[in-house]
């Protein structure tokens, strides 16, 4: 079965955005394709007439900074994340999400990009980002404009992105400030199921024992991935401790709304799993912002 007919290796962001309006039927963006090649095959989405590769797009495999942020090429390898000496110093927790997807073999492929893109309530990639306040540059034949991550979404698997006219660029992250740190984790099936139970990452600005700022992101917390931001606000200007973490948790357990899967969990044992993995989490990253 051909899945594709025609390809198109675009050697800029406006070069992939004329092939994408110029393609005779539909038209979709490739870069690792560890995702979209199988959901292809496996006809989890329909044959696409061009497949537009953005891999040979210089300025979406910059990693660097920028100013006061860190810019985050969509097509930079994961595998180039979790080695970046930059994630490692501002962004800790994206090298802990980017470094649990896949085996070494899909990391060396799979692009930060993509596992945004498929717009999945649990995707490790995104849960981090958007725990760091990422903004995402998005660019069409009209030009760029930059908005937060947690824009991006409007339910499981669908993109606010318009299929055919816009590309993710990249991620602009704040950087790293003295008191600040983040930190990921997750909880996962060993073996026969890529998606995580549950997982979390959080960003948190400390200021002696008191918490002056923080994110939270939990997924799948719902149908689009995002901050919980009741959570935040109780730990917001109180100290780590055991009551401060009792009334963050009861925030979230009343703000998330998990599903039973038959293949990963029950939403009963995801709210079980909350407590621990939230302190694990919580405790993780305020170390490290000491």
């Amino acid at each position: 079965m051909t899945i594709w007919k025609n390809y198109h290796l675009a050697h800029s962001v406006n070069d992939a955005l004329q092939a994408l309006v110029n393609a005779s039927g539909s038209a979709s963006l490739i870069a690792g394709g560890t995702d979209l090649l199988l959901d292809l095959q496996q006809g989890r989405q329909p044959p696409v007439d061009t497949l537009v590769d953005v891999t040979a797009v210089d300025e979406m495999k910059v990693l660097e900074i920028r100013e006061d942020q860190l810019f985050v090429g969509a097509s930079v390898p994961l595998n180039q994340i979790v080695r970046s000496e930059l994630i490692q110093e501002h962004a800790q927790a994206l090298i802990e999400a980017c470094g649990l997807i896949g085996g070494p073999q899909v990391r060396n492929t799979a692009t930060l990009g993509g596992n945004v893109g498929h717009a999945l309530p649990a995707a490790d990639g995104t849960i981090a980002l958007i725990a760091l306040a990422a903004q995402a540059e998005i660019a069409d034949l009209k030009g760029r404009r930059i908005q937060p991550l947690e824009s991006l979404f409007l339910g499981p698997g669908k993109s606010a992105l318009q299929a055919g006219r816009e590309l993710l660029v990249g991620f602009y992250l704040p950087l790293c400030a003295p008191g600040t740190a983040s930190a990921f984790r997750r909880v996962m099936r060993p073996q026969g199921v890529a998606l995580p139970i549950l997982n979390m990452a959080a960003w948190v600005k400390r200021q002696n024992n008191f918490f002056i700022d923080l994110h939270i992101a939990v997924g799948p917390s719902g149908p689009i991935p995002k901050r919980i931001r009741a959570a935040e606000e109780v730990l917001c200007g109180k100290p780590l401790t055991t009551a401060s973490f009792a009334q963050a948790i009861e925030a979230l357990l009343n703000t998330v709304h998990y599903r039973t899967s038959p293949r990963r969990a029950s939403s009963e044992y995801r709210r079980h799993l909350s407590k621990s993995l939230l302190e694990e989490t919580l405790w993780a990253a305020w170390q490290r912002a000491a």
